[in-house]
């Protein structure tokens, strides 16, 4: 067994977590398909922006889906080092372009892209914020796929509660946040619950890692912060969800 000797931080540990892993957010190839079937026709070679990318959980599928060519953004360089490598690997690293820029300071072109796409990062900005700033970066005709994390009852337990208002107050019901879409100028194509199943890709090797930590002497008490969310997910699982949002401007790109 090693040994940390050091105190890493919270945020270090946060990283120490995730890096490496398949997914950073719920998700599976099987979802990532299911929503680009249901964003509808697209330009033969689309030009498709990943953002909030992580290690290319959707941005390689998509590519193996489509014709097009993918922007994928994350302002975690590991990240898309893992990703261009990924690209390399499947022989698609033409296709895939990495940028380091943050979700709320885009440096793309308005107008630029047939697909954006975001799964489980959002929520980093808020779903209004990104339906708002995200719309200048579609053609016409284009769409946007977004996951978000949703209250599924509209009671949620104190337990749920305690852990999800104070980094996210304004989280929403699913029917809620179409709502909030349409009036913001969207019409919603389709909207999908993600199964048990995109949560268990995501949280089984978080669980392996933090235990691999455990062992390696990384502080309990940071790690134990870290595994709250799957704590949280067993006891309260049937209050939330991740839901995604199949979207289109009406009226064309604004």
């Amino acid at each position: 067994m090693s040994v940390v000797t050091d105190s890493p931080s919270p945020a270090d540990v946060f990283w120490m977590a995730h890096d490496g892993l398949p997914r950073q957010a719920p998700g599976s190839v099987a979802t990532t398909e299911l929503l680009l079937g249901l964003a509808g026709p697209l330009p033969e070679r689309p030009r498709i922006v990943d953002i909030g990318c992580g290690t290319g959980a959707a941005a390689l599928p998509l590519v193996a889906a489509t014709e097009g060519d993918v922007v994928a953004v994350d302002t975690h360089r590991p990240f898309l080092d893992v990703l261009r490598s990924e690209a390399a690997a499947a022989g698609v690293a033409d296709r895939v372009r990495v940028l380091e820029a943050s979700m709320a300071d885009l440096p793309l072109p308005a107008g630029g892209f047939d697909l954006v796409w975001a799964e489980g990062s959002a929520y980093i900005m808020g779903f209004d914020a990104a339906l708002r700033d995200w719309r200048r970066l579609l053609a016409p005709g284009g769409a946007l796929v977004l996951t978000e994390v949703v209250w599924t009852t509209p009671d949620p337990a104190p337990g749920a509660r305690a852990f999800w208002d104070p980094g996210y107050p304004g989280m929403r019901t699913t029917a809620a946040n179409a709502t909030a879409a349409e009036s913001a100028g969207w019409t919603v194509q389709a909207v999908h619950l993600l199964p048990d199943s995109d949560w268990r890709a995501y949280y089984e090797p978080l669980a392996a890692r933090i235990a691999a930590l455990r062992a390696d002497g990384v502080d309990p008490a940071v790690l134990d912060e870290v595994a709250r969310e799957i704590d949280v997910r067993a006891a309260h699982g049937d209050d939330y969800g991740y839901a995604g949002y199949v979207l289109r401007t009406r009226g064309g790109a604004e």
